[in-house]
Formats: C-alpha cells, sequence, structure tokens
C-alpha cells in the first residue's frame, strides 16, 4: 500500500514537472479555462439574466415586442464571452505578445459588430412600433431607418478595420477624404435615392396603399412598400412592380389618392351618333318623347322659349325658324336621366356635351362622376348607365356610329336581291367594297 502512494507520488511530481517545463501546455490549459469561463458567463446571461429581461417586458404598460427585444439582447450577451476573453487574454501564462494583441484585437471588433446588430435591431423595432400609428401610411420611415442602419454598419466598419489594425480610428476617416469621389460613385443610387425618399416624404406624394399608374415602368396597382432604393407596386394582375424611388422625383407618374379621397369616380365616356339619323322633331317625334316623363320640364320650358323667339321674329314658317331636334331633346333626356340616377354624385360636375363631328359620326360625350370608388361597382354602374342610354336611343329616332361588318354587307345583298328597286348610290358603294 505504501509502494504504490510512493508511486502515484512520483508519478505526480513527474506530470508536475512536465507540465511546468512545458509552456505550450500551460498556454492551452490557459486559453482552455479562459474559454470555459467565457462560456459560464454567457450561458448565465442568455439564460437567467435574458428570461428575467423578457418577464419584465411582459409587466410593461405599453405593449412591446418581447421577441424584437429578445433577439437584440440576446445579441447583446454575447457581448459578455468576448469582454471576459478580451480582459483575460493577457493573463494567459507564456502565449505570444502577438498572438494575445490578435485575439484582443479581433475580441473588440466582434464587440463593435455585436453592437451594430443590436443598433440595427433596435431601428427595426422602433419601426415596427411606428407602423402601428394611425398615420405611419401617411408618412413611412422605412427609408430613414435603412439610412441609419447604412450609417451604423458604416461607422462599424470602420471602427472594426481600426481594431484589428491597432490604430486609431481617426487615421482611417482621414484616408477616406481621398477616397470620396470613389465612394460617391459607389453609392450614387443610395445618395439619389435619399434625397428621393425625403423629397417624396415631405411633399406627401406616395403613401402606402396608393393607387398609382406609371405606364413607362408598366405599373398600375397599390403600393405595398416604400423603402430606400425601391417602391413596390402590387399591380392589378398580382405581379409586383419595383421602382427605382429616384424615378418617382426624375418623371413623371399617377396618383389616384385625390379620387379616392373624394368619394367619386369620373365616368367619362362617349356615344357615337350617326349624323345621317340627326333631324327636326315633327308632331309624330314630338309625341314619342312626350312620353318621357323626365322630358316633361324640358319640353313645356323649350316649347314656350322657341315659341317666343319665333312670333317675336315672324319665323313660324319659315325654314330658319327655331324648332327642337332629336339629338338635342335626347341630349336633355341624358341630362335629366343622370341628374334623378342615385349613383350619381350630384355635387360634382356634370355635363352631355357634344365633342366635334368626324367622319366616324358625332360623339356626345358624358362627364359625370359616380358616387363609389370601389372598382368592381364603379364599372357596375357605367354599364348599367350605357346600356339604357344605347337601348333608348331609336326612341329618339337616333342611330349609333358603327363601321359595316360582315352581317351588315350581307343584310344589303340579301335586300339587293329581294327588292325590285335598285339600291342608293351609297348602298351600292358599299355593297362594292364587300
Amino acid at each position: 500500500m505504501i509502494s504504490q502512494l510512493y508511486i502515484a507520488s512520483d508519478s505526480l511530481q513527474i506530470l508536475t514537472r512536465g507540465y511546468v517545463e512545458n509552456v505550450w501546455l500551460q498556454a492551452v490549459t490557459g486559453l482552455l479555462l479562459l474559454g470555459a469561463f467565457a462560456w459560464a458567463a454567457n450561458w448565465v446571461a442568455k439564460r437567467i439574466v435574458l428570461t428575467l429581461l423578457l418577464r419584465l417586458i411582459n409587466h410593461l404598460p405599453f405593449r412591446v415586442e418581447a421577441a424584437h427585444i429578445g433577439a437584440v439582447v440576446a445579441r447583446l450577451s454575447n457581448i459578455v464571452p468576448a469582454l471576459i476573453i478580451q480582459s483575460g487574454v493577457a493573463a494567459v501564462p507564456h502565449l505570444p505578445v502577438r498572438l494575445a494583441g490578435f485575439m484582443a484585437s479581433l475580441c473588440a471588433a466582434f464587440i463593435i459588430l455585436t453592437l451594430a446588430i443590436a443598433l440595427s435591431g433596435l431601428l427595426t423595432l422602433g419601426n415596427d412600433l411606428y407602423q402601428r400609428r394611425p398615420d405611419a401610411a401617411n408618412r413611412p420611415i422605412k427609408g430613414y431607418v435603412q439610412v441609419g442602419k447604412l450609417l451604423v454598419y458604416g461607422a462599424a466598419s470602420i471602427l472594426m478595420i481600426a481594431a484589428l489594425m491597432d490604430q486609431s480610428p481617426l487615421l482611417l476617416l482621414s484616408g477616406l477624404g481621398a477616397m470620396a469621389a470613389v465612394l460617391m460613385l459607389v453609392f450614387k443610387d443610395t445618395i439619389l435615392s435619399l434625397v428621393a425618399s425625403v423629397q417624396i416624404g415631405s411633399n406627401d406624394m406616395i403613401r402606402v396603399g396608393d393607387w398609382i399608374e406609371m405606364p413607362q415602368l408598366n405599373a398600375n396597382g397599390d403600393v405595398v412598400d416604400i423603402a430606400l432604393h425601391t417602391v413596390k407596386v402590387q399591380n392589378f394582375d398580382k405581379t409586383i412592380t419595383t421602382i427605382p424611388t429616384h424615378r418617382l422625383i426624375s418623371e413623371s407618374f399617377r396618383n389616384w389618392r385625390g379620387m379616392q379621397e373624394s368619394g367619386g369616380r369620373r365616368i367619362m365616356r362617349a356615344l357615337v351618333i350617326d349624323q345621317n339619323s340627326v333631324s327636326f322633331l315633327d308632331e309624330a317625334g314630338m309625341h314619342a318623347v312626350s312620353r318621357f316623363g323626365l322630358l316633361g320640364t324640358y319640353l313645356h320650358d323649350k316649347r314656350d322659349d322657341l315659341s317666343r323667339w319665333n312670333v317675336d321674329r315672324a319665323a313660324d314658317n319659315r325654314l330658319d325658324s327655331r324648332r327642337l331636334t332629336n339629338i338635342g331633346t335626347f341630349r336633355a333626356y341624358v341630362l335629366a336621366y343622370l341628374r334623378a340616377h342615385p349613383n350619381i354624385s350630384p355635387d360634382q360636375t356634370l355635363l352631355v356635351r357634344q365633342l366635334a363631328p368626324s367622319e366616324h359620326g358625332l360623339p356626345l360625350e358624358i362627364y359625370a362622376f359616380a358616387n363609389t370608388t370601389v372598382w368592381a361597382a364603379y364599372e357596375g354602374l357605367q354599364a348599367d348607365i350605357f346600356d339604357h342610354l344605347i337601348a333608348i336611343l331609336p326612341e329618339f329616332g337616333l342611330r349609333l356610329f358603327q363601321r359595316p361588318s360582315g352581317g351588315d354587307l350581307s343584310q344589303l345583298q340579301l335586300l339587293q336581291t329581294q327588292s325590285d328597286y335598285p339600291l342608293s348610290h351609297s348602298d351600292r358603294r358599299l355593297t362594292s367594297s364587300s
């Protein structure tokens, strides 16, 4: 038993003497102990401190995203082992000075990077909290947040390089002055986008949710995101068009926000009347249009006005006397019909006007505003109005102009074969062109 104790004592002395004489073994052992201590400190920081902090956040009077705060604090907790290694590496025995200095510099650079990532997370958290405000869509700050992140990472890059080189950051900043032209060229788009974002925000040009139209970039839809470099537009076919932010300043686009805020959408469409169907109203025509209740007041006032005008000028039986026309009466009917329509806004412009006649007919344009901005409802209302007007047009002796099609030409040829009378000059020209 005593001999075994002597043997164990001799072995321990040999190992101790070997450890004392082997400097690399001492250095590796010291690094392992330092790493173990740093890991333990990191575990305590993440498992205990972070848990207590998240519980405290949940009891705050205002709501904060615990996931975002947890991510930021988890990043900051990585600083603890880096600080321990940076401070304790000098105490590791027999570690080369240059290696110890490099490890300390590497830890300093890691701490700077961790702080930059944490600050970036805080900026993201601030943007998320701002998005909860009712007016956040009117004044988005996402572009400014991205600029802040660029500044944070730019400053972190300079500090990290200075830490690794063990030089003052001012020395690097003095060298950046010579690189200003290169940086301006490299970050040209970023600078343009930053200026554009400021102008867009200050002038309230676009907001998230606005319907914008930019034909040169095939963009026609709702703005879904406004960032520093790009503005995303979801088109009505559900595709996404990405527009460089600075192009919204340098080029023109249409914003339909004014229409949406007004509560009404414009209807501007024309019925093209066949000019050969325009005529004066005879007794039969007067009897036909007098059946329309919407025209009662118009016909009464118009007859009195024409009678007085003709009597004053003794023009009752002359060709230049004033008489009612079917096109004028129809125009008055359309105006009365729109004024009585419940879905036409009475407070906005309402016109029924003739445009310049051409070889395609006489355009009778309707200029009115629907009292809805919902696309489907607007299109349905517009279609209902023109369905009615097209269907009722023959009651006034009017016809729509339409280019002759195959069916029209076939009917003319059938009339020619069945009739004993020759076709008119215009009909013969029409059939010959087929």
